[in-house]
């Protein structure tokens, strides 16, 4: 087991992750898992680009870090608690990460800066992008080490100190400068790869599609009752009650507080509808799956496909953003609806079409619309200005009444 005893080894650790990413053709950042005597546990880097498709959109190395921590305590490891251990990222985390990260009690030592989508996006360590309640516990586990220098690379220490093991507490200027030049070379294109779809006028139904269909039958290989119910474009009704009353059991079955996520196409048609895996990883929540399981649909289908028929793949399971997501539950001012606003973020990866403004939609409100709106607007610039999250809750009092 590598051990790192100072911050510039360990970011070095992070960097190196960083530059596999690149080779890999995702977005360049890596990072890496340290116990209290500064041991590597775990070193990864991003995944969720792959071979050129979109693998998982929730694929960022803290997030698998995480999820590896609580697979390997599954498995009967003896790992650590959460607050004897730090993430080494090459990036500030986004909102996803970060609030993964917060949820589980982890400590974080952040490289490079990411003013678009960084949760430390303006530099300041105040945190005022997360809701009020985490800010605080952000101060107190986020550090951002001195770079020493003169280039635009340097910086001054903020946020949390670094853990006692660390005798360096400085990052070098060429590891910093690594960081954030391997991201920025990998960012546009690995984005444009979440471009690849049709306009919705080329869409086509897959309930149009034979029962034998492969694209039918891996659908509900993944979930059995795809195409089982039909709405409107974009207006959630009460025909997709059975499917998120019987996920949000299967979510309390599975370590949840009765979650579920309903992913319907353009045409108004159940993909799926996915309960939380929280025994398994307490971020395992059910839009985790969701976004997960679909991206994953998508890749499976179009790995070893040709061209002709990865497009087919493609106008019969488009990208989500021109679909409608519904969550059982509206999001909170808590980690994990942060983290899920971040991974939604994710999932869109750009601009929201002006025609379907309501993507994001909820049928049981957690807290007041406004309050979810200011959290919202507080969001980095990536969320807020590009993707413009703007979650609202469905508009069928049926449908709210069948889950109340």
């Amino acid at each position: 087991m590598k051990k790192v005893v100072d911050v510039q080894a360990a970011v070095a650790v992070a960097a190196n992750e960083a530059i596999a990413a690149k080779t890999q053709g995702t977005f360049g950042v890596g990072g890496a898992m340290l116990d209290a005597s500064g041991n590597v546990l775990k070193a990864l880097h991003n995944n969720v680009i792959r071979q050129g498709l979109v693998f998982d959109p929730t694929a960022h190395g803290e997030r698998q870090l995480i999820d590896w921590y609580h697979a390997e305590l599954a498995g009967g490891a003896e790992l650590p608690p959460p607050r004897e251990i730090t993430i080494v990222t090459s990036l500030d985390p986004c909102c996803m990460c970060t609030g993964a990260i917060l949820a589980g009690g982890f400590n974080v030592l952040v490289a490079a800066t990411d003013a678009d989508a960084g949760i430390n996006y303006d530099g300041s360590a105040r945190f005022d992008a997360l809701p009020a309640g985490l800010r605080a516990r952000a101060q107190a586990t986020f550090a951002y080490p001195a770079v020493l220098g003169e280039s635009q690379y340097a910086r001054e220490a903020s946020g949390a100190a670094p853990k006692p093991f660390f005798i360096g507490k400085n990052i070098a200027e060429p590891t910093q400068a690594l960081c954030s030049l391997v991201f920025e070379a990998t960012s546009k294109d690995a984005m444009a790869l979440f471009d690849k779809d049709p306009p919705p006028e080329r869409m086509r139904d897959p309930a149009t599609l034979s029962s034998k269909h492969a694209i039918v039958m891996a659908l509900r290989k993944t979930y059995p009752e795809a195409l089982s119910a039909r709405c409107d474009p974009h207006l959630p009704d009460a025909s997709l009650a059975p499917a998120l009353l019987q996920a949000m059991a299967r979510d309390r079955v599975m370590g949840g507080d009765g979650d579920a996520v309903a992913l319907l196409d353009s045409f108004g048609n159940l993909l799926l509808c996915m309960p939380g895996r929280r025994n398994k990883s307490d971020i395992r929540t059910a839009f985790m799956e969701c976004t997960r399981e679909y991206a994953q649909l998508r890749y499976k289908l179009m790995e070893d496909a040709g061209e002709a028929q990865r497009a087919e793949v493609r106008q019969y399971l488009g990208h989500p953003k021109d679909g409608t997501f519904v969550f059982a539950r509206g999001p909170d001012a808590g980690a994990l609806s942060f983290m899920e606003l971040g991974a939604y973020g994710s999932t869109m990866e750009g601009e929201l079409s002006s025609s379907n403004a309501a993507q994001f939609q909820y049928v049981l409100p957690s807290v007041p619309q406004e309050e979810l709106d200011a959290i919202c607007r507080a969001m980095p610039p990536l969320y807020r200005h590009l993707i413009r999250i703007r979650p609202t809750q469905v508009a069928d009092v049926e449908l709210v009444a069948a889950l109340s």
